[in-house]
């Protein structure tokens, strides 16, 4: 699923997307970066596709999982882009950091399970692209950094993503050095789950795929919603009454009454893919 040389059932026509490559498979939507000549590299246009492809999966009920990838997974920023943004003034350059804070705010709060297959270079809104998703699977040799402090900017926009996934203390070194860092380290420092050799990543986030699409999707957004709710909060009485409030809710749902009777009933949910079930007499 992660490769996309891979059969696919279905596709976004070409001529939809400039920037992207769009493909849906077995309840995945692939959305590649599709500008190799900058490796990857945001412009304004590639900001508003990524958009739009991600609002519209999340909003289509055939969707299960959004994987982001690509060859050289995100550069940041194009150079020609920033050339225009040095010429803009504040009203102009405020419209733009708009756009791409609505970019990653709609990748954040997607409804759906998002996952980031990294390759190569991974700098500056590359980063917030992967701190974006619920999920981050690195090849070893991949490379990232937050360079915009050599360019004399900061990394705004994507700042609250970031220290969300390695927190303060880390940022406080990569925001303001600027220096590259290596898998091994973006793993230990919270920003990818799981690092593996360069050949073996496509097979990594295809077990990681079927995975997910073994889960309830209703359980799988509201598990989404439950941890933005509860995260750096006290547990104290309110935070206490909201979880149990969830859950008494959820319990009631025909996805978990089906979740349970099929528990109970030694067979797979009807959410499963029919590729992911059991042959009868393996259960």
């Amino acid at each position: 699923m992660a490769n996309r040389k891979k059969k696919a059932t279905g596709a976004a026509p070409r001529g939809k997307y400039t920037t992207l490559d769009v493909v849906a498979r077995e309840g995945v939507r692939l959305i590649g970066l599709a500008r190799p000549e900058v490796h990857n590299a945001f412009n304004e246009t590639l900001i508003a596709e990524l958009t739009d492809a991600v609002r519209e999966a999340g909003a289509d009920p055939a969707v299960r999982v959004l994987l982001a990838t690509g060859s050289s997974f995100c550069a940041g920023a194009d150079l020609e882009w920033m050339k225009r943004m040095a010429a803009y003034g504040h009203a102009e350059n405020l419209a733009d950091a708009n756009a791409l804070a609505a970019m990653l705010s709609t990748l954040a709060q997607c409804p759906k399970p998002t996952v980031a297959c990294v390759n190569g270079a991974a700098y500056g809104g590359g980063v917030g692209l992967i701190a974006c998703c619920d999920i981050a699977i690195g090849a070893s040799d991949a490379m990232f950094a937050l360079s915009e402090a050599k360019l004399g900017l900061i990394p705004a926009t994507i700042g609250p993503y970031v220290v969300a996934a390695i927190g303060a203390r880390q940022a406080q070194r990569y925001f303001v050095t600027g220096e590259r860092f290596s898998a091994a380290e973006a793993f230990r420092i919270g920003l990818l789950h799981d690092i593996v050799q360069p050949a073996e990543l496509d097979a990594r986030v295809n077990e990681l795929l079927g995975a997910l699409l073994l889960a309830g999707p209703q359980a799988q957004r509201e598990a989404k919603l439950l941890i933005r709710a509860i995260a750096q909060r006290p547990i104290e009485a309110p935070l206490i009454a909201d979880t149990a409030e969830r859950i008494a809710r959820v319990r009631a749902t025909d996805e978990a009454r089906e979740g349970i009777a099929a528990f109970l009933g030694k067979r797979s949910p009807a959410w499963v893919p029919r590729a992911l079930r059991p042959a009868r007499g393996q259960r």
